[in-house]
């Protein structure tokens, strides 16, 4: 029976509430200061805007759930996405809400920190461990800075710490079927982590090779059945590879269906995606015929043209007679790819044998197998090519326009159609849905562009040559813009080429489509990277040899920099040097049959090196064989990891390794280590809040390395 009064008992860790409310005010307080375009603000909230504007885009540094982030803080604070992100240091109007386009990293940031302190008890060392790197991550004044603007670095950090510590919960607690509920929070957290940056890939690879160890334990575990064994590893199949990969299509099918409306990176998509957006290629194209017919008019845009467009084009000019290398050329009209549109990239489907040039009634449709000619529409010559040496590259044929010299050159303008996505042998040839090679008919050689560029007299357009069928790879063409001609003249025909038509047939491209196309384009498409002021190689992290002046008040002395505490990286870095010592000592010591440890504290030992250092290592790595412009933000994950590592490993030494007096030595030391940390980031606040201004001379005071870059006016 119900007995009253009803009463809940429940357990507080009072120091990780007092460390959470710590870490939550030294990252959300007077979070709209300064009220201004601070460093990389300017790069991510050009994406802000455009997701509040719902315009397409894309951004070769990662997947879009980061900015998505960013923009739903930005949703909820009434932001509509009209403020000009041209420079660093713009002032924000007043009715842009500075505090909300900031929430979002700066709430991860700060619960990055009780993560911290319950990862260490999840790799079962003592509270007193937890709380020194819960207070290293506290007192770090770098991870403020990142986390208190709008920047991905603390958001990809919160996800990488709740999957680890999300799935070493679900590992040590092996009775409860609920464990299996923070199993799947873990895989849920890898794939928001790859979700915000593709360098969340390794951890997840990491977090898999621990999952993968555990799960080949459990395996050789004799006392669980095997039924057990199988549920268990389904299980963790689905939740730790199954649901990560769910998820991150989910993040691009949130990211397509918000952008729906043309931007100003369509012209790195395909003509079909480009036709799904609102406005844009869409507005142009709405109403097109869908199927190519004979006496159509259309423009073909390469397939292979990326990230520039590139539609086949011809006007009035030839090749020249001699080129530069002294080889000779057909002297006939040119044919090139151009980058942009224009009327002379029109061309009229012509069947051969007719010299009819309009679409008759009903249209009849051009398909896969079918041999067509193709008339330039505004001078009328045939799409032609024949063995003559290609101008820029001689092991391919000249394409160009024929003309009749009455010399021994017949015409050979005779094009195969292959619809190389077709469905059926029989499937018609459709605008912007097909992907066509054409196929010169004398020569087997396919029409393509050969990516190098004309000189001055083909006005530095893209060559465009046949290359033999067995060499051709990606030669496809794309019909985008289509008419059904109906002038016969050629005056009528080139007035024709100006004006729309507009027939309505309904054209959709799949959402797995798009998001295959998305995805390659942001794994292959490289913006290119330039020297920045405040770029720096990764080698030059570790000892903190560089610095990034974030913000700068336009009159006074109040800046705001990336520089990380001291005192706090140094300790970081001697714990990654004290950890392989010991761990080389340790094998070598188990190799020749000494155990120093039990076999609990060298699980325990073992756990933390896979985590901390491995994660370290997966962090940081990769940017030594990058080719890219890189910043010390690029540094802060990997920072974490060490960070967290310095604590256990202490608390190692004091356990198994000293006893008696050199025990309260190593005390004595690591409260100086703590205080050095603590007076350190109250010595370089200022340049981690901007505030209180410091002078000239106090500024000069705070450059402890010689490399860094600390700005002052002297008045």
């Amino acid at each position: 029976m119900l007995q009253l009064p009803l009463l809940v008992t429940a357990q507080v860790d009072l120091v990780l509430l007092v460390i959470t409310l710590l870490s939550m005010w030294s990252r959300l307080s007077h979070l709209s200061y300064p009220n201004a375009v601070v460093f990389d603000e300017v790069y991510y909230g050009q994406f802000v805007s455009l997701y509040m504007k719902r315009v397409f885009f894309i951004d070769d540094s990662g997947p879009p759930l980061g900015h998505m982030i960013l923009a739903l803080g930005a949703y909820f604070g009434g932001f509509d996405g009209n403020f000009v992100w041209n420079r660093i240091g713009a002032e924000y109007p007043s009715n842009v809400s500075v505090c909300f386009l900031r929430l979002c990293p700066a709430v991860c940031g700060s619960l990055s920190v009780p993560l911290v302190y319950l990862l260490t008890l999840e790799l079962r060392f003592s509270h007193l461990s937890a709380l020194g790197a819960a207070l290293l991550l506290l007192l770090e004044n770098s991870l403020i800075v990142q986390s208190r603007f709008m920047l991905l670095e603390s958001v990809l950090i919160f996800f990488i710490l709740l999957a680890f510590f999300s799935y070493l919960r679900f590992h040590n607690n092996t009775q409860s079927w609920f464990r299996f509920c923070w199993l799947f929070l873990s895989g849920a957290s890898c794939a928001a982590a790859v979700g915000v940056k593709y360098m969340g890939v390794f951890s997840y690879l990491l977090l898999l090779g621990v999952a993968s160890l555990h799960t080949w334990d459990l395996i050789g575990d004799r006392t669980i059945s095997h039924l057990r064994v199988c549920v268990q590893c389904v299980c963790r199949a689905v939740c730790l590879l199954v649901v990560p990969v769910l998820l991150y299509v989910f993040w691009f099918y949130v990211h397509l269906t918000l952008l729906n409306r043309s931007g100003p990176h369509d012209q790195l998509m395909s003509s079909s995606f480009q036709a799904s957006l609102e406005g844009g290629l869409s507005r142009i194209t709405k109403g097109q015929p869908l199927e190519v017919a004979y006496g159509s008019q259309v423009t073909l845009r390469s397939s292979s043209s990326q990230p520039i467009p590139c539609w086949l084009h011809s006007h009035k000019a030839n090749y020249p007679i001699r080129y530069e290398s002294g080889r000779g050329s057909s002297h006939q009209q040119q044919v090139t790819c151009y980058p942009f549109k224009d009327v002379n990239n029109w061309w009229i489907i012509k069947e051969p044998g007719r010299q009819q040039l309009v679409v008759s009634s009903p249209p009849r449709p051009v398909r896969h197998g079918d041999v067509i000619q193709l008339v330039h529409g505004m001078t009328s010559r045939f799409l032609n090519s024949h063995d003559v040496a290609a101008p820029m590259s001689p092991h391919s044929q000249e394409v160009s326009g024929y003309i009749d010299f009455n010399v021994s050159m017949p015409a050979q303008n005779l094009w195969r159609v292959e619809v190389s996505n077709r469905e059926a042998e029989s499937e018609s040839w459709k605008t912007i849905l097909s992907d066509v090679r054409l196929v010169h008919v004398n020569t087997s050689a396919v029409l393509k562009m050969s990516g190098a560029s004309l000189p001055d007299w083909g006005f530095r357009q893209m060559e465009v040559v046949a290359e033999k069928l067995f060499k051709a790879h990606s030669l496809g063409w794309t019909v985008e813009e289509h008419r059904y001609g109906t002038s016969q003249e050629q005056k009528e025909r080139e007035a024709e080429l100006h004006s729309p038509t507009h027939i309505d047939v309904d054209r959709k491209i799949s959402f797995w489509a798009k998001f295959l196309e998305l995805q390659w384009k942001m794994l292959t498409v490289k913006q290119e990277d330039s020297e920045h002021k405040y770029s720096s190689a990764p080698l030059e992290w570790i000892t903190m040899e560089t610095n990034i002046a974030y913000w700068l008040h336009p009159s006074t002395n109040a800046q705001i920099h990336l520089i990380g505490n001291p005192v706090s990286w140094g300790v970081a870095s001697l714990s990654l040097l004290a950890y392989q010592l010991l761990a080389a000592v340790y094998l070598l010591r188990r190799r020749r049959g000494f155990k120093d440890l039990p076999d609990a504290a060298w699980s325990r030992f073992l756990s933390l090196g896979c985590v901390c250092v491995g994660g370290f290592l997966v962090n940081f790595v990769p940017f030594l064989l990058m080719e890219k412009t890189l910043f010390l933000y690029h540094f802060l994950p990997a920072l974490c990891y060490l960070l967290l590592l310095g604590p256990p490993l202490l608390e190692h030494t004091h356990t198994h390794l000293l006893s008696g007096t050199p025990r309260r030595v190593l005390c004595v030391c690591v409260l100086f280590v703590l205080l050095s940390v603590l007076l350190a980031f109250r010595t370089f606040c200022p340049l981690t809040y901007g505030s209180p201004e410091l002078s000239a001379n106090q500024l000069q005071a705070l450059r402890w390395r010689g490399s860094w870059d600390i700005l002052y006016r002297r008045r």
